[in-house]
């Protein structure tokens, strides 16, 4: 069921993202008065689910979940369509509208997916305003990643810069270290502060280790939900017990009590809980998912959330605002894609799919439409054959040069681009599958 949900998430985002996309395409064709012969929502080799015509246009959906196109009249594209092109150039044609008209048409796919994402983020601004824990929240200290541990940092201390980059969330510790090539963190330590060097190939340490969550917040243990018919269930804890040792290993903190109920899986563990004033010694039977069946209070209980609220207008700044950091954040990762690590993370639908929860939310699903509608704009424009960038390349060339590149090295550049971009999807997606067999 989780993977239904989390399928349904990308479906949706990924089919509002290409219809804006395409249609982005589609306007301004029309506004140049360029016949666009199909507008379509996924691939359709061999058959279609869904069509109808009106005017010049065949709309439909595909059955290959893989994107979608608009096929423009006298266009070289993914259709490999060249039966037209044998013809003399017709006024509604692509190849026979002037450079700039051509040039609009070719980045307005781009152009609408760049949009989408900051009007996505202001009316997310809008709507749900801004809140995470800063880090000074953070009374208990932090808790680490193991590969944090190996540079010498532990758990409780807090990490207060990394270089000269002042940490406001755990998230930005792991974003300065992967981004911005840092080469120190600021720690606090009980009273003492003092710096902790980052080693010249950390970065694809963590990548090696896959590490998802460098830092968080550590959370005293105080059970506020129980589960009824599972172990703690059935073993009588009740809300608002705290478990601070099992099998007499101390556990002040929920991530340490997770840790040691995992290790027991299957077997029976022995809690010392605090109830009250009373202090009670309670046998309870871990299931085979290495679980009891509590749930800890929230965060909220502990630490002061930090909430920005905006304004209708006021959220337009701060959302594009936002739109420009998660772009300039996403650009920089590309650099990692050129290591030995990076490129073994790399990842296709299936890495898509993870961003999104096993529970619907809509906060989570507009925020992460928002950044694919991002990466869709920058991966679209790049200078690649195949690509909007490719034939925006070829276009800049022509415009500047006043030569048209010939329709048969288009013919030959769109191939390889398509090979290309298919190696890279098999690739991608295969990197996907591997992971998932093997984990």
């Amino acid at each position: 069921m989780d993977i239904i949900i989390k399928a349904a998430q990308l479906i949706l985002s990924l089919s509002i993202l290409v219809i804006l996309h395409e249609f982005g395409h589609f306007f301004f064709a029309r506004v140049f008065k360029t016949r666009v012969e199909k507008f379509y929502l996924f691939f359709n080799p061999g058959f279609t689910l869904f069509k109808v015509k009106k005017g010049e246009t065949e709309y439909g959906v595909g059955w290959l979940p893989l994107g979608g196109y608009v096929k423009i009249a006298g266009m070289i594209d993914e259709s490999m369509d060249k039966e037209q092109l044998k013809l003399p150039p017709q006024p509604y044609e692509f190849r026979a509208k002037p450079a700039w008209q051509r040039l609009m048409i070719m980045v307005g796919g781009v152009l609408v997916n760049f949009i989408t994402a900051m009007l996505i983020f202001w009316m997310m601004l809008f709507k749900w305003g801004s809140s995470y824990y800063p880090v000074e929240e953070a009374t208990y200290g932090l808790q680490f990643h193991p590969v944090a541990h190996e540079i010498g940092l532990q758990d409780g201390d807090n990490v207060l810069m990394v270089d000269t980059f002042k940490v406001e969330t755990t998230q930005d510790i792991a974003r300065f270290i992967l981004l911005e090539d840092a080469r120190e963190l600021t720690v606090k330590r009980g009273d003492s502060t003092f710096k902790v060097a980052i080693p010249q190939d950390f970065d694809q340490k963590m990548m090696a280790e896959g590490v998802k969550a460098f830092a968080a917040f550590q959370l005293p243990i105080q059970i506020d939900s129980i589960v009824p018919g599972l172990p703690a269930d059935e073993a009588g804890l009740l809300k608002g017990d705290k478990v601070v040792a099992v099998n007499e290993v101390s556990t002040p903190y929920f991530h340490l009590f997770e840790k040691e109920i995992r290790k027991n899986v299957g077997k029976e563990v022995l809690l010392a809980v605090n109830r009250g004033d009373q202090s009670k010694l309670i046998t309870c039977q871990v299931n085979e998912n290495g679980k009891i069946g509590v749930g800890n209070v929230h965060p909220n209980y502990f630490f002061n959330r930090k909430v920005v609220k905006y304004g209708f207008w006021e959220a337009m700044p701060a959302g594009i605002k936002m739109g420009f950091k998660i772009l300039v954040g996403y650009v920089k990762q590309l650099k990692l894609i050129f290591t030995k690590e990076g490129v073994k993370q790399l990842g296709g639908f299936g890495t898509m799919g993870s961003l999104f929860p096993t529970t619907w939310d809509w906060t989570t699903f507009w925020y992460n439409t928002g950044l694919i509608s991002l990466i869709l704009a920058f991966m679209n424009i790049l200078p690649i054959p195949a690509l909007d960038g490719g034939h925006v390349l070829f276009l800049l060339y022509e415009i500047v040069s006043g030569r048209k590149p010939s329709e048969k090295f288009l013919e030959y550049a769109q191939i390889t681009g398509m090979i290309l971009l298919f190696s890279l999807l098999l690739y991608a997606n295969g990197n996907d599958i591997f992971k998932a067999i093997f984990n």
